[in-house]
């Protein structure tokens, strides 16, 4: 009964999205499940609030989203999830169907487990009933088909359990007609004071038979002949808001053509890039990751406009508000990915981080569901807000500058030692991690400086350039490693470059070798702290050959190993590009390739560290396509080894822009030539206004390194 439950929604499924060629039929969801991904796994529509997917008991760290493949234990359907996170919170309002009042957890099996864009589907045994799920941006839609075996069917009301670190402080549930029901729930988490609001209509009678401390409610289904369809709208503001939302979105109840306008609107967002490649594997990656970027930032606003603002206030906005700002994570390639392929949205993300530092004096840092978290470390806001500066997507530029130039400005979070000392002295900053938190503000200043130099604001540009120069005090030129320096400027003792652990440790998530490379914004100035550049080139050959003990309080994030390279973690990320800065382009374009080809895959454990909010994804898509950009802002996107035979991605305005990659295989990964709109192009970069004007790029692959863009005047 179970198998046919599943091939009769199967094909159903595959009706409702019609063509097996879609884009959408060739993203896997459970990529990332497994090992340290830490995706999300449900029904969600792109950047939509609403995630509605399992929810597990929370086990430790790779339990995050809420779901990790190893187990087999439901506690509900929660409608709201982090993916690829370090900390663990959400999971509000959960329905579950039970078969007694007193159950709090179903079994499961994969093997009875259907996952698509915007639809997620499981069987379970006990009791025997088919869950459906699917989603528009602010309401989940459920589907409970119960077997011929349920005399009574019942669902859990659950407004207790939160994924991670997430605890109720205030709840309440009300029926109030036979046919809905409304609640709210107040949390404190990692987002210290969540707020959220729901409705939930029903297609057939239910009663709310019992309540406990306003937390869980027992519902008891009238009719168990027929499916029951399950509405839930959500909003931060309140009970009305989340019913004008349900008015808004879902009005109807036509799950199949919910589902549908779901893989639809997958569908034209995948369709932003067309690739061509004779690899299943690679082709069910990139689009998965192409999935994966587009799960955050969320959409955060009600449609009438209003939204639950940074001073835990309701603002009305003309615009979209976004949460879920990992930003740490996401300025690195995230970001310099949508401003290629989600043109449209540049402005209201851009927007949304002004209205945060309005509203909370600083730009966001790490923002969730309203609430500042001020995880992680430097100002990583600055670099996404200085790149759509300069890119053109900022209409009111003065403010974004006083914006950024505020934030850097602060006396919190070291800045007050960085501006008294010119660096972060480590036996003065408590917390420690002052290399990883200098390095971070350096870069971040040099983003201000080039926004400065824009408005011609000549005071500021060289004030901040010349804190973005204060990476210069961490390198010591005797081991050749950035290293913790004290207020008497004597470099950290004892020293061990591989160590990611102690009590007073300089680094985030890394260790020496990992963060001596942390100059996106200044890489030539970084080869000229080396005696010569050979000496620089050396050492970065090194830091994918060398092996040492992390030390036994290693972070897990510290992973996806090549020597001491960590493509598991951010801060690596652009490493594998420096050798393009050097002239030696060939040696990245073998590592480039080893880590796609090793470090991703299409099985549940297929990436390497955590997802972190779509920046695992997002490396790749670029790395594919062969760009990626290494300065935090400007848009220069370093050319690379893309392992696509072709990519034609959609920048807006009706324009194209082609990658093609002549001659391209396992061995042939290195460039021997290109052309740029027909013409030899030699520069083993190229600048964002040229991609967003449309146009073709030929390279010529081959199994040998060749002499293109080696010339210093063709190196970025």
């Amino acid at each position: 009964m179970i198998r046919t439950f599943l091939i009769t929604t199967l094909l159903s499924i595959s009706v409702m999205v019609n063509d097996q060629t879609n884009k959408t039929s060739y993203v896997n969801p459970m990529i990332g499940t497994g090992g340290h991904g830490h995706v999300f796994l449900g029904a969600n529509v792109p950047f939509g609030f609403v995630q509605l997917g399992p929810t597990e008991y929370t086990h430790g760290w790779d339990w995050c989203s809420g779901y990790h493949y190893s187990d087999s234990l439901m506690i509900g359907f929660g409608h709201l999830h982090l993916s690829g996170t370090g900390v663990g919170d959400l999971g509000d309002v959960a329905l579950l169907p039970i078969a007694d009042a007193n159950q709090t957890v179903v079994r499961f099996s994969h093997e009875n487990e259907i996952a698509k864009p915007g639809y997620y589907a499981i069987k379970l045994r006990n009791p025997n009933v088919l869950v459906e799920l699917t989603a528009t941006q602010r309401v989940g839609m459920h589907r409970y088909t119960f077997g011929g075996d349920v005399k009574r069917g019942m669902l859990r009301l659950d407004l207790e359990q939160g994924i991670g670190w997430d605890r109720v402080q205030k709840s309440q549930i009300a029926q109030e007609n036979a046919t809905t029901i409304t609640g709210c729930r107040v949390s404190n988490g990692w987002a210290k004071r969540q707020q959220v609001f729901f409705v939930a209509e029903f297609s057939s009678p239910v009663k709310l038979t019992e309540q406990r401390k306003d937390t869980i409610g027992i519902i008891d289904v009238s009719d168990v002949s027929k499916p029951l369809l399950v509405k839930v709208a959500l909003s931060s503001v309140s009970v009305e808001n989340a019913k004008q939302n349900m008015r808004a979105e879902l009005g109807g109840w036509d799950f199949a053509a919910t589902v549908s306008a779901a893989d639809a609107a997958w569908e034209r967002e995948l369709s932003k890039i067309e690739i061509e490649t004779a690899d299943d594997a690679v082709r069910e990656i990139f689009y998965t990751a192409m999935y994966h970027s587009m799960t955050a930032p969320s959409v955060f606003n009600d449609v009438n406009g209003e939204y639950y603002g940074a001073d835990l206030k309701t603002h009305q906005g003309d615009f979209t508000n976004y949460t879920t700002l990992s930003l740490w994570d996401t300025y690195r390639a995230a970001h310099p990915l949508q401003t290629l392929i989600h043109p449209e949205k540049q402005a209201d993300i851009a927007k949304t981080f002004v209205n945060i530092y309005q509203q909370q004096g600083k730009l966001p840092v790490w923002h969730l569901m309203g609430n500042e978290t001020d995880c992680m470390v430097g100002n990583p806001a600055i670099p996404v807000l200085a790149d759509l500066v300069l890119k053109g997507y900022v209409t009111d530029k003065e403010g974004a500058y006083e914006a950024m130039r505020g934030s850097a400005l602060l006396d919190e979070r070291g800045l007050n030692l960085l501006k008294e000392y010119g660096y972060l002295p480590f036996d003065k900053h408590e917390g420690g991690e002052t290399v990883a938190k200098g390095l971070e503000y350096a870069l971040a200043d040099a983003c201000v400086a080039k926004v400065a130099k824009l408005l011609g604001k000549k005071k500021d540009y060289q004030y901040f350039l010349k804190r973005s120069q204060s990476y210069r005090i961490y390198f010591d030129p005797k081991t050749q490693f950035v290293r913790g320096v004290g207020s008497n400027g004597a470099f950290h003792e004892p020293f061990n470059p591989y160590q990611s652990d102690g009590e007073h440790k300089d680094y985030t998530e890394g260790n020496a070798w990992q963060y001596t490379w942390l100059v996106p914004h200044d890489v030539h100035g970084l080869v000229g702290l080396f005696p010569n550049e050979g000496q620089f080139i050396t050492k970065l050959d090194s830091l994918f050959i060398v092996e040492g003990n992390l030390g036994e309080n290693a972070p897990p994030d510290i992973s996806g190993l090549i020597g001491q390279y960590a493509h598991g973690n951010e801060p690596s990320h652009h490493i594998l590009y420096l050798y393009n800065y050097v002239g030696q382009p060939w040696k990245g374009a073998k590592l480039i390739r080893q880590t796609m080809s090793q470090l991703y895959s299409n099985q549940v454990d297929g990436l390497s560290g955590n997802e972190d909010v779509g920046q695992m994804s997002a490396w790749y898509i670029l790395s594919a396509m062969g760009l990626y950009q290494v300065e935090p802002a400007g848009g220069k996107y370093i050319i690379g080894s893309p392992i696509l035979d072709g990519a034609k991605v959609d920048v807006g305005d009706g324009k194209t822009f082609s990658i093609i990659t002549k001659d391209n295989s396992s061995e042939n990964i290195y460039v021997q030539s290109a052309k740029l709109n027909g013409k030899p192009y030699t520069k083993s970069y190229i600048m964002f206004n040229d991609i967003k004007k449309g146009g073709v790029l030929e390279l010529q692959m081959g199994n040998q390194p060749s002499s293109w863009g080696t010339k210093k005047n063709d190196r970025p």
